[in-house]
């Protein structure tokens, strides 16, 4: 069976690196971006199984993102967990919104992440 294919799309290094090792680990083919533009000329590009992306990017921000990707055609089904820091219930709402599929708070609880990830690659 071929691996899953997941965009992170994250500017901060070190969440980067341990979301990829914990998703590594748990057999899935990780592709990153550090910044807005990188994630959504990568999405577009490689066309992933799911999306995980930040809100606060340099160049794009997460929001947009998922805007112009939940938009087109081609894209709207490729599932996207919004990961941030933000934890206002207007941001969640935005999110909705935008067309995520789901919002997950930093700091985050790995089974958290994992079983939302499983939950929607099952349900695309």
């Amino acid at each position: 069976m071929k691996k899953k294919k997941i965009l992170l799309v994250d500017d901060e290094n070190d969440m980067i690196f341990v979301v990829k090792l914990e998703l590594e680990a748990n057999g899935y083919d990780v592709l990153t971006a550090a910044n807005g533009q990188d994630g959504l000329d990568m999405a577009r590009r490689e066309k992933p199984d799911l999306i995980i992306l930040d809100l606060m990017l340099p160049k794009v921000d997460g929001y947009k993102v998922c805007r112009i990707l939940k938009f087109d055609e081609k894209y709207k089904s490729i599932p996207i967990i919004i990961f941030t820091a933000r934890s206002q219930k207007s941001d969640e709402a935005i999110g909705k919104e935008v067309g995520a599929d789901a919002f997950i708070v930093k700091p985050f609880e790995s089974k958290v992440l994992l079983g939302k990830i499983a939950e929607l690659l099952k349900a695309a």
